[in-house]
């Protein structure tokens, strides 16, 4: 980046200037003045009765006479007096035969109050001059330039630093004014490339010269070769001062999801995730912010390769030492969930210290299939534990030993057979759950729901949040199970059907299914009868549907009964028998004593069949 300057102050001559063509020699001139400073001498030394000098006096009174002639080279830079401040100039005496002028605004400050007054000494720069009208222009500020470049020539070739106050952002850096405009590239700024930019506007810094051009006005600074140098003295004097187990103060320089970067004066040092607490640490952004203060322990340097890990939790004594003395088997804990996994939840007793409740150990009665169903992280709860072993650091607890096991006292209080009242929790395919106790349901199963009725499916019949009526079947503790019957409530329907239904009886009933095998005819509600398509018809029926349909009404002859099966066969087919042969018997009774042999041939082949059914 090139700042521009005024062109006098490189020191050339202005080609607009008049020339001295004309005028009188200056050794006349000279002459002339040393002739009349003579005799100004003496008659000052006759008023004053002395003597005249001799020639020393005369000699230095000629140089004083000399210098106020004398003549200086535009963009000389030379130290002047004040002698008159008005509202437009400052006159400035240099040794010149005529005073020089400088514009009244080089003395102005940011405020607009002059800073000249009348015997001030001031360093200018002669910008032009004319001899016949005895003008000459001088110029405060540029002086200043020239002063200010050759102190920048002086910083430059000796390494110096030089300060100066950054004014703005630029494109690629900065504009900082060192007396003069120079700029600082964005990436010299500083060791680490700089997020917030506008932090550094303002400020007063230090800075070594890159490079310079006096003739181009362009300067380039650099912020970073001091701090690097600054640094490289630090890191000698780190390095001296590392070993392992040495306590140690720095700053956090860089923070990442596996540990935190530690500065330690010039030497970088990783300060490990698993290092930074004895407790669980998710993230170190979680305690940490970058230039945070901290204070840490060296747990290893590598000289060679200049590695030095760190460690904050060393600090301080391992809890897990006397975890055995505070957390015995069977003691009662509280703590604070911290994790929740598929098979438990852990819990924070301290700093340092986590047990696993395993889903086993949540509760006696629900079956857990994940740890958030029960507990939340953050949540406070209260344990026992049931195993700790400090060598693994593994602590075991559970929540459902804080309380008795409900099925410890479930069978004293509902015995079997004892009836009992509860809401529906659950309906599935294979039967009905019941509300008991807390935490404990019953069981009816879909076959312990009707002596009679066939059910698909529980729903049938009950809807969830149903108030039922049950009877305690069975309850097995260990294996946590409740069995319950409704059905048990009433009498069973089949134990008394031989005494309603007799072998040989016929009965009328509604057909409910017909099947390939046979019709079922129900006798009663939740009582039903087969006839197999051999007892249909005394002819051969191939397909029962042909001549029946459901809902038809039918009668039929009892053929046998097993209650144990709970089962009843029917026949049409023994009544159309038995309707033939008593109408044959009534026609052989009601036919005389024969003499024919036919006759009794009859008789006996019916007698012989009768007997046979």
């Amino acid at each position: 980046m090139e700042i521009s300057t005024d062109n006098n102050s490189t020191g050339q001559l202005d080609q607009n200037q008049p020339s001295d063509t004309g005028k009188q020699p200056e050794s006349d001139l000279l002459q002339e003045k040393n002739s009349e400073a003579k005799k100004l001498d003496a008659e000052e030394h006759e008023k004053a009765g002395q003597p005249t000098s001799g020639g020393d006096d005369l000699e230095s009174l000629m140089e004083m006479y000399e210098e106020s002639f004398k003549r200086f080279a535009e963009g000389e830079v030379v130290t002047g007096r004040i002698i008159s401040v008005d509202k437009d100039h400052v006159l400035v005496d240099i040794g010149y035969k005529s005073e020089g002028q400088i514009r009244i605004h080089e003395f102005r400050d940011e405020n607009g109050d002059i800073h000249a007054d009348v015997g001030d000494k001031v360093e200018v720069m002669v910008e032009w001059w004319d001899d016949e009208n005895e003008v000459v222009v001088l110029s405060k500020e540029k002086a200043a330039k020239v002063k200010v470049w050759d102190d920048i020539k002086k910083a430059y070739e000796n390494g110096e630093s030089v300060e100066g106050v950054i004014i703005n952002r630029v494109k690629g850096g900065f504009s900082v004014d060192i007396g003069i405009q120079a700029f600082l590239p964005g990436s010299q700024a500083d060791l680490r490339p700089i997020r917030d930019l506008d932090e550094m506007v303002g400020k007063t810094l230090s800075f070594k010269i890159l490079k310079y051009n006096r003739k181009r006005s362009n300067i380039v600074l650099s912020r970073r070769a001091i701090l690097e140098e600054e640094r490289a003295e630090q890191r000698a004097e780190t390095l001296a001062a590392i070993n392992e187990g040495v306590v140690i103060e720095g700053v956090v320089k860089n923070i990442t999801e596996y540990g935190v970067f530690v500065d330690l004066g010039g030497v970088d040092g990783l300060l490990h995730i698993t290092d930074i607490s004895w407790g669980r640490v998710k993230h170190p952004a979680e305690l940490f912010t970058v230039s945070d203060n901290v204070t840490v322990k060296v747990l290893n340097f590598d000289e060679e390769k200049e590695r030095v890990s760190l460690g904050m939790k060393q600090l301080s004594p391992d809890p897990w030492l006397m975890a055995d003395e505070k957390y015995p088997v069977g003691a009662k804990i509280t703590g604070v969930i911290v994790s929740l996994t598929d098979y438990g939840a852990f819990v924070e007793l301290e700093e340092g210290i986590e047990g696993l409740i395993h889903v086993s150990e949540m509760s006696w009665t629900r079956k857990i299939r994940h740890p958030s169903k029960i507990v939340s992280v953050g949540d406070k709860v209260e344990a026992i534990v049931l195993d700790i072993r400090p060598e693994s650091r593994r602590i075991s607890l559970g929540m459902k030993q804080v309380s008795p096991n409900p099925w410890d006292v479930i069978s004293e209080k509902y015995p079997m057979g004892t009836t009992i009242e509860g809401k529906i929790k659950n309906i599935t395919d294979f039967g009905l759950f019941i509300g008991i106790d807390e935490g404990i349901d019953g069981l009816v199963h879909i076959s312990d729901i009707s002596w009679i009725k066939r059910i698909k499916h529980p729903s049938e019949i009950y809807k969830k949040g149903d108030v039922i009526q049950a009877i305690v079947l069975d309850i097995e503790k260990d294996q946590e199970r409740f069995s319950l019957g409704i059905k048990q409530l009433n009498p069973d329907p089949w134990k008394s059907v031989a005494q309603r239904y007799e072998v040989g009886k016929e009965i009328t009933g509604t057909i409910t299914n017909i099947t390939d095998f046979g019709i079922f005819v129900e006798l009663e509600e939740g009582i039903e009868g087969l006839i197999h398509v051999s007892e249909i018809s005394k002819g051969k029926v191939k397909n029962p549907l042909e001549n029946y349909k459901v809902g038809d009404v039918i009668t039929a002859g009892v053929m046998n009964i097993n209650s144990e099966e709970r089962r009843i066969g029917l026949s049409v087919k023994r009544l159309e028998i038995g309707s033939e042969q008593e109408l044959l018997g009534e026609y052989v009774n009601n036919v005389g004593p024969t003499t024919s042999t036919f006759g009794e041939i009859l008789r006996e082949n019916l007698q012989g069949k009768v007997n046979e059914d």
